[in-house]
Order: structure tokens, then C-alpha cells, then sequence
């Protein structure tokens, strides 16, 4: 087994802010996994610092590099196989940056397994649903809104507060319905309630996302039972113990669920089919990763979600063009993007 890890770093090119930062690079880490002449790739992108519980790329690699890696190799000489994809999240530990490291091995070990099937990933997982899509601007800066036909639903990116009268005349414009995303950034309820109903003013608003911090399910519950939309959890959705929390205290009807925040595929998985049958309705998110993941979490979506979810491509300065395949997962991070990358790391 050899494994080698790529790091690139890109710039998007419709930068997003949001209530705590301004998203204009990406760090996207990719896991080349080659055992027996067939190879699987992972990738994650964390964020440059941690934010929010979610850690930075930094701490990301470390645990790669400390932790999960060794405990693949050591499963792989232990047992004298590749351990299934679906046993990685038994390695995850407590550490934040344990979930998306998990994730990228995860990855890696489910393409090498569909490689060597010679199935792919849309005959793995079929599609079910037509799944929407979900788009995201900001309310934070006077940047135009790039509304594109194929959206169903926007994410506006806000904070507490008055709306800036740019703000306000492309909230106006739109003819979408409007998910309003805090990101942690709120301190009160009423505080909540007012910018709600300043945004219901221009737009349609169908549900506010995680306006507390992570864990803050007070709050939360006590916001759904004022409003008269939904409330989402986004941030606060990373293991079944908080769906279970969530559930218990009644502090949303929608969740977001993020594979490389969660865990990985297989925790996503269990984590939406587990929010639909309890009455919640949850949706896919993303890190800003590359047409190679997001094409992994679109064919999930399509098997597992009806609400509109973050798959679209993001374009970013890497050229947005994926080396075609048979098997796997339909296609394979660009080799110029292997090529680019800085090696982090490499175990044989």
C-alpha cells in the first residue's frame, strides 16, 4: 500500500463572506491510496483557520499525519488487507480535526474499492431524488449576486443587524426562496427576529441557519418556537449524539450535513436517513472542494436528499476539468492538480 497525500491551494473565483471570514482561498488536500496496481483518491478542504468547532488545514494534516494514517497502515499489516471504507469512522477520535481526516481516507478506501469492482459511484449509491440545488450569496458586501437559473434555493450570508441598502436591492431582485445563514454570529433571539423580519421584507425567507454557537440548543429551541419559519443546524450537526440532542430539545426541523464535518460518507449516510424518518428535513453541504468531491456528494444527494443542497461545481483558478475513468467514482482530481500539488507526505 502506498499513500501520499497532495495539498493545493486555490483561489475561488466568486470569493463569499460570511459572518466571521471572507472565503477567497481554499487549501484542498487530496490522498492518493495505490494498493496492488489500483488506485483511490480522497480529498478534503479545510478552512485556513479553525472557526466555529471546525478545524484549520493546519491541525487537519497533523492529524493525518500523527494519527490516521498510522492507524490505516497498522490495520493494513495487522490484517494483511485494506480495511473497508465503511471502518473508518471507528478511527475517528475526539480531536476536530479528526473528522475530515477520517473523511479523506474514507474517500480514498471507497474509490479503491469501487476501482477494483469496476463499478462506479452512481451505480453504488443510484439516484432516487432530482435533488435542487442551493446557491450562496452575501449580504455583507456590496459584490453583485450571481443568481444562476439552476438554483432552487439561496443561502444569504448575514449577521445581525441593518441591512445595507445594496443588501437590500438584491434581496429585492430575487425570485428564489431564501435560506438566511448567521454562521454562529448571533447573540439573541430577538436580535434573530428583527433581522428576519427586515430580510422578509424584500425576500421570501423559508429558514434562518444557525444563528448560535455550536451546542447552543437552548437558544435554538427557542427560536423555532417563535418564528414561523424553519431553523436550521449547520455547524452543530457532527455526530449522531447532536442529531439525537437536536431532536430531543426540538431546536430545528432542517440539518446540514457535511461528509468531511461528520465523519465521512458513511456517517452521513446514517445521519440523513436517520433526520428524514424522525420528521427533519436535511440537506447536503460543502467546503468549497473540488468538481472531484463535489461529483461524490452530488451522486450521494441524488440518492439520499430531496432538499435543494449544495452540490454545484465551485469555480475556482485551477481549470475545472476532471480526467475521465471507468469505475470508481466517474472521474479523478485533474492531473495537473497532482502535478501543482506540494507533497505533504508519503507512506509506503
Amino acid at each position: 500500500m502506498e499513500l501520499t497525500l497532495h495539498r493545493e491551494v486555490v483561489t475561488l473565483r466568486e470569493p463569499v463572506r460570511a459572518a466571521y471570514e471572507h472565503h477567497v482561498r481554499r487549501t484542498r488536500l487530496y490522498l492518493r491510496l495505490e494498493h496492488e496496481g489500483v488506485v483511490g483518491f480522497g480529498e478534503v478542504a479545510p478552512q485556513e483557520s479553525a472557526l466555529n468547532g471546525d478545524p484549520g488545514v493546519a491541525e487537519v494534516i497533523q492529524e493525518l499525519d500523527g494519527y490516521v494514517l498510522t492507524q490505516l497502515q497498522a490495520a493494513y499489516e495487522r490484517e494483511g488487507e485494506l480495511p473497508s471504507w465503511t471502518r473508518m469512522a471507528r478511527f475517528a477520535g475526539s480531536r476536530a480535526s479528526s473528522a475530515p481526516a477520517v473523511t479523506i481516507v474514507e474517500m480514498a478506501l471507497l474509490d479503491h474499492e469501487l476501482q477494483r469492482r469496476g463499478q462506479s459511484i452512481s451505480e453504488f449509491w443510484p439516484q432516487r431524488f432530482e435533488t435542487p440545488f442551493q446557491g450562496t450569496v452575501s449580504a455583507l458586501d456590496d459584490d453583485p449576486w450571481r443568481v444562476s437559473e439552476a438554483w432552487a434555493r439561496v443561502r444569504v450570508k448575514t449577521t445581525p443587524g441593518p441591512l445595507s441598502s445594496r443588501a437590500r436591492e438584491q434581496l429585492a431582485a430575487l425570485t428564489l426562496p431564501v435560506l438566511v445563514d448567521f454562521n454562529c454570529s448571533a447573540q439573541s433571539v430577538d436580535e434573530v427576529r428583527r433581522h428576519l423580519e427586515s430580510v422578509r421584507e424584500y425576500a421570501t425567507v423559508v429558514a434562518v441557519e444557525q444563528p448560535f454557537a455550536p451546542g447552543n440548543l437552548i437558544d435554538h429551541a427557542d427560536l423555532a418556537a417563535r418564528i414561523d419559519v424553519a431553523v436550521s443546524l449547520d455547524e452543530g450537526v457532527r455526530s449522531q449524539r447532536d442529531l439525537d440532542q437536536i431532536l430531543r430539545y426540538e431546536a430545528a426541523s432542517m440539518i446540514c450535513v457535511k461528509p468531511a464535518r461528520v465523519g465521512g460518507y458513511a456517517n452521513a449516510r446514517t445521519l440523513i436517513e436517520r433526520a428524514r424518518t424522525s420528521g427533519l428535513k436535511p440537506y447536503l453541504g460543502g467546503f468549497f472542494e473540488s468538481p472531484f468531491a463535489r461529483h461524490v456528494n452530488r451522486v450521494l444527494s441524488h440518492h439520499l436528499v430531496t432538499e435543494p443542497s449544495d452540490i454545484g461545481v465551485v469555480a475556482s483558478n485551477i481549470e475545472e476539468q476532471t480526467d475521465q475513468r471507468a469505475g470508481g467514482f466517474d472521474c479523478q482530481p485533474s492531473t495537473r492538480v497532482l502535478e501543482r500539488s506540494v507533497l505533504v507526505a508519503s507512506f509506503a
